[in-house]
């Protein structure tokens, strides 16, 4: 990408979105689109439509979703399916009537069906069902992904999804209900530690593995892709049976009781981990194979105590109140 280009991320106020604005300013690229969803609703077409006419981006990062947790994909299956589709099929579709050069869509690791053999690899699309519990949300990052290889086949364009890993990092949801996993075992261990409690409740058994990249990570994975020569970049629009689809991850996984215990480690927090068997763990195991990213050249950098510092330090500094100041890492 030229550094003089117009780049629209979209979903800049998300975890990704956010990695991405400030790794695309380090890197010098200052001609951003940005709009809130105040500003612009992307489940609005004719508003979609405006939007790309009058600011003809030529690079498209596709990062607004819907998110949400287990208990929140559950609990609002309709939302999930409607909204993310709507918003995915209005940016692809206005990026194609507009001449954008390339767009990365960013998907999601539950597309991949529960029993697929592990490492998940990219020909796993489609082999068989789908994890329950978050199905709706996963059907419509499908739909995104064929939307993107219906366009390219149909129209030449260059439209690329990228699925990454669970994701996490600084401007991350630490809504109590509705965050993903890391970000609601921080709040959960940082309310522990200040309220003196010795036990904390964890949804499940502890036992299904899981693979954290950080968002810093994931964002250096998005520009190198979009970043990449013609003759690389076409063999991932291609190479899995037509679809345009390549895996970011980091390679390794841990259990959620391994993961709950760093949490609290990196909080300073010394408890008793309590799990609730009677709520669903969801997949067993979801490990990304990416040795198409690594064979590119791209590989991530951050260890997870690493991340999981900062994120604790971000969750302190702009998530709570003012008077938590003393709970900033290293005082």
């Amino acid at each position: 990408m030229e550094r003089s280009a117009t780049i629209y991320v979209a979903g800049h106020r998300g975890l990704v979105g956010s990695a991405l604005v400030r790794r695309l300013r380090q890197l010098g690229y200052e001609n951003l689109l940005l709009k809130t969803h105040r500003e612009l609703d992307l489940t609005d077409p004719v508003a979609v439509r405006r939007f790309f006419e009058v600011s003809r981006p030529e690079y498209v990062f596709l990062a607004a979703a819907k998110v949400g947790g287990i208990l929140a994909n559950s609990s609002f299956p309709a939302e999930f399916i409607f909204e993310n589709l709507r918003i995915q099929s209005n940016i692809i579709h206005e990026s194609w009537r507009n001449h954008v050069k390339r767009l990365v869509f960013l998907g999601s690791s539950c597309i991949y069906p529960k029993a697929a053999p592990q490492p998940l690899r990219e020909e796993s699309l489609l082999t068989g069902p789908l994890e329950p519990t978050n199905r709706p949300y996963a059907v419509a990052k499908i739909a995104g992904i064929e939307m993107c290889s219906a366009y390219n086949r149909q129209y030449g364009s260059q439209f690329l999804a990228a699925m990454p890993t669970n994701l996490y990092g600084p401007g991350d949801n630490y809504h109590p209900t509705n965050s993903h996993l890391i970000p609601a075992l921080i709040r959960k261990m940082h309310e522990a530690k200040v309220n003196g409690s010795n036990q904390v409740e964890i949804w499940g058994t502890g036992k299904p593995r899981r693979e954290f990249l950080f968002s810093e990570d994931a964002a250096d994975a998005l520009i190198f892709l979009a970043s990449l020569p013609w003759q690389e970049f076409e063999v991932l629009l291609s190479d899995n049976g037509n679809f345009p689809l390549v895996n970011v991850g980091c390679g390794t996984d841990m259990t959620v009781q391994d993961l709950a215990r760093l949490v609290a480690e990196i909080v300073g927090v010394d408890l008793t981990l309590a799990f609730d068997e009677t709520k669903p763990d969801g997949t067993s195991r979801k490990l990304l194979d990416i040795s198409r990213m690594t064979g590119l050249g791209w590989k991530p950098r951050t260890e997870i105590h690493d991340g999981l510092r900062v994120t604790y330090q971000d969750f302190c500094e702009n998530v709570l109140d003012p008077e938590c100041e003393s709970q900033r890492i290293g005082k």
